[in-house]
């Protein structure tokens, strides 16, 4: 086993499969943002501080584990397509489609960016991903932008896990900290959203 402060099936498919398994264990936390990519990681580097795994291959593929759970909700998005979306959105109590228009605007002008960054702020890091495939970045974009940034990302607490070696814990309590402040700032972003719906006149009403 190689670390006893990680869930029992990251520790299983790191000692059945070794690099491939933190690819895998990756893949699966972009599709279920919840899993903990603060454990995963530097975990993964740790293994690689007692030769369980070589530190290349665990940046490549803990990397191409991002890319392809980014990839599979990209192909989400895309499948849903703008009608599904929109038809959904405006069904939503509060969401009017002139607010579509606008997300969809904002993502026009700075989609790039969004999907660059968006790898590496908790759980945004896999949501971006389906807005992309709604949009149809251009593949090849989108492929490069989360290559990049998954790349950055997973290479900070890959290599923190690797030289604080059986510390490797310690990164996990500084990722959550981070994490806590980006939900509590996504949700106060949303309580401001509802407040100035309910507080504007016509509240409810919704543009054909």
């Amino acid at each position: 086993m190689i670390g006893s402060g990680a869930p029992q099936w990251i520790n299983s498919l790191m000692d059945t499969f070794g690099a491939p398994g933190a690819g895998l264990a990756i893949a699966l936390e972009n599709l279920f943002p919840p899993l903990p990519s603060e454990v995963i990681l530097p975990l993964a580097g740790f293994a690689a501080s007692t030769g369980q795994m070589s530190l290349v291959a665990a940046l490549l593929w803990t990397t191409a584990g991002s890319v392809v759970g980014a990839l599979a909700l990209y192909g989400v998005g895309a499948l849903l397509g703008r009608e599904r979306t929109v038809a959904i959105a405006s069904k939503l109590p509060l969401v009017k489609v002139a607010d579509i228009e606008r997300t969809e605007k904002w993502f026009a002008r700075h989609g790039t960016k969004a999907v660059f960054f968006g790898r590496m702020i908790p759980v945004f890091r896999s949501l971006i991903s389906v807005p992309a495939g709604v949009e149809r970045m251009p593949l090849p974009v989108f492929l490069g932008l989360t290559t990049l940034g998954s790349a950055i990302w997973n290479t900070v607490f890959v290599l923190a896990g690797y030289l604080l070696g059986e510390n490797w814990q310690d990164v996990t309590g500084y990722v959550s900290a981070y994490s806590k402040v980006v939900l509590v700032g996504a949700g106060l972003a949303v309580l401001l959203f509802v407040g100035r719906r309910l507080l504007r006149p016509g509240a409810g009403r919704r543009r054909g």
